[in-house]
């Protein structure tokens, strides 16, 4: 068994999708980032590669390649997947926390497992997906950003 935790950050900005586990998010403002900038996501990716001992998303996707300009994270994740099969582990379960004020995912977190399962060819009871606020303490309290923590255990095949 082998454990991976990930974490990513972004700032939220006017002029781009609120894009969280693949969902696109009906909200004001979306979040920077050279790829779609999915937090969710990309926290989940790290945690994987973690427990592998990949390295991180920065360096399988690096922000300096025009490839993953504007990317969709959910794709990168079925890459992440395809790599740790690859290396003889498989995903025994991912459980990802979202930080942010506003808006509610929890209509939205149902289909966040579902796609964040399907991109690694897994059961959607293997993955967890909630959210927290943070009470309008710190940059995601106050609206400036979202977090995102992921926690992955892989298994040798």
């Amino acid at each position: 068994m082998r454990i991976g935790q990930g974490y990513d950050v972004h700032r939220l900005t006017p002029g781009r999708k609120l894009i969280l586990g693949g969902v696109e998010i009906p909200f004001e403002k979306g979040l920077d980032g050279h790829s779609d900038a999915d937090v969710l996501t990309h926290a989940a990716m790290d945690a994987l590669l973690g427990a592998a001992a990949m390295g991180d998303i920065g360096k399988l996707f690096p922000d300096t390649d025009a490839a993953f300009l504007g990317a969709d994270s959910i794709a990168l994740l079925g890459i992440v997947g395809a790599r740790i099969r690859q290396a003889g582990y498989r995903v025994e379960n991912l459980d990802v926390t979202l930080v942010a004020q506003r808006p509610k995912v929890s209509p939205y977190t149902a289909q966040m497992v579902e796609n964040l399962a399907r991109a690694l060819e897994i059961s959607a009871d293997q993955v967890n997906v909630k959210a927290t606020t943070e009470e309008h303490l710190g940059f995601t309290g106050s609206g400036d950003g979202m977090s995102a923590m992921a926690v992955a255990l892989l298994e040798r095949k």
